[in-house]
């Protein structure tokens, strides 16, 4: 397991599964301090034709954020034999909005929402 935490939040990639698990409250500032996260999902993606990311435990993520996973995305798509799933909480507001935008840039992305 390899883990990002600071207070308010925690990033835990399970790299037996090939997921990452978001849990917490994301306010960084800018996509330099989102860069270690960045990182982490870019290997993962990079050594498997899939990877899950769990935001159900994400409460918050700001605009700098919403930037990262949009990046993240973006880069993603170009490798048309990777198979990205994104996994959101219908109780939490900005996922039902923003993780439908990730969808719109990559239309193969599979988006769970439970």
């Amino acid at each position: 397991m390899i883990s990002i935490k600071d207070e308010g939040y925690e990033v835990n990639h399970n790299p037996a599964e090939n997921i990452i698990i978001f849990d917490g409250t994301l306010r960084l500032r800018g996509l330099n301090e989102y860069q270690p996260i960045s990182d982490l999902m870019d290997k993962a993606c990079a050594n498997s034709d899939s990877l899950t990311l769990n935001l159900k435990g994400l409460e918050f993520l700001n605009s700098s954020g919403i930037a990262m996973l949009s990046k993240f995305i973006i880069t993603a798509r170009k490798d048309t034999s990777k198979q990205v799933t994104v996994i959101g909480s219908k109780d939490i507001p900005w996922q039902g909005k923003s993780l439908n935008n990730l969808k719109r840039l990559m239309p193969s992305l599979e988006l769970i929402i439970e």
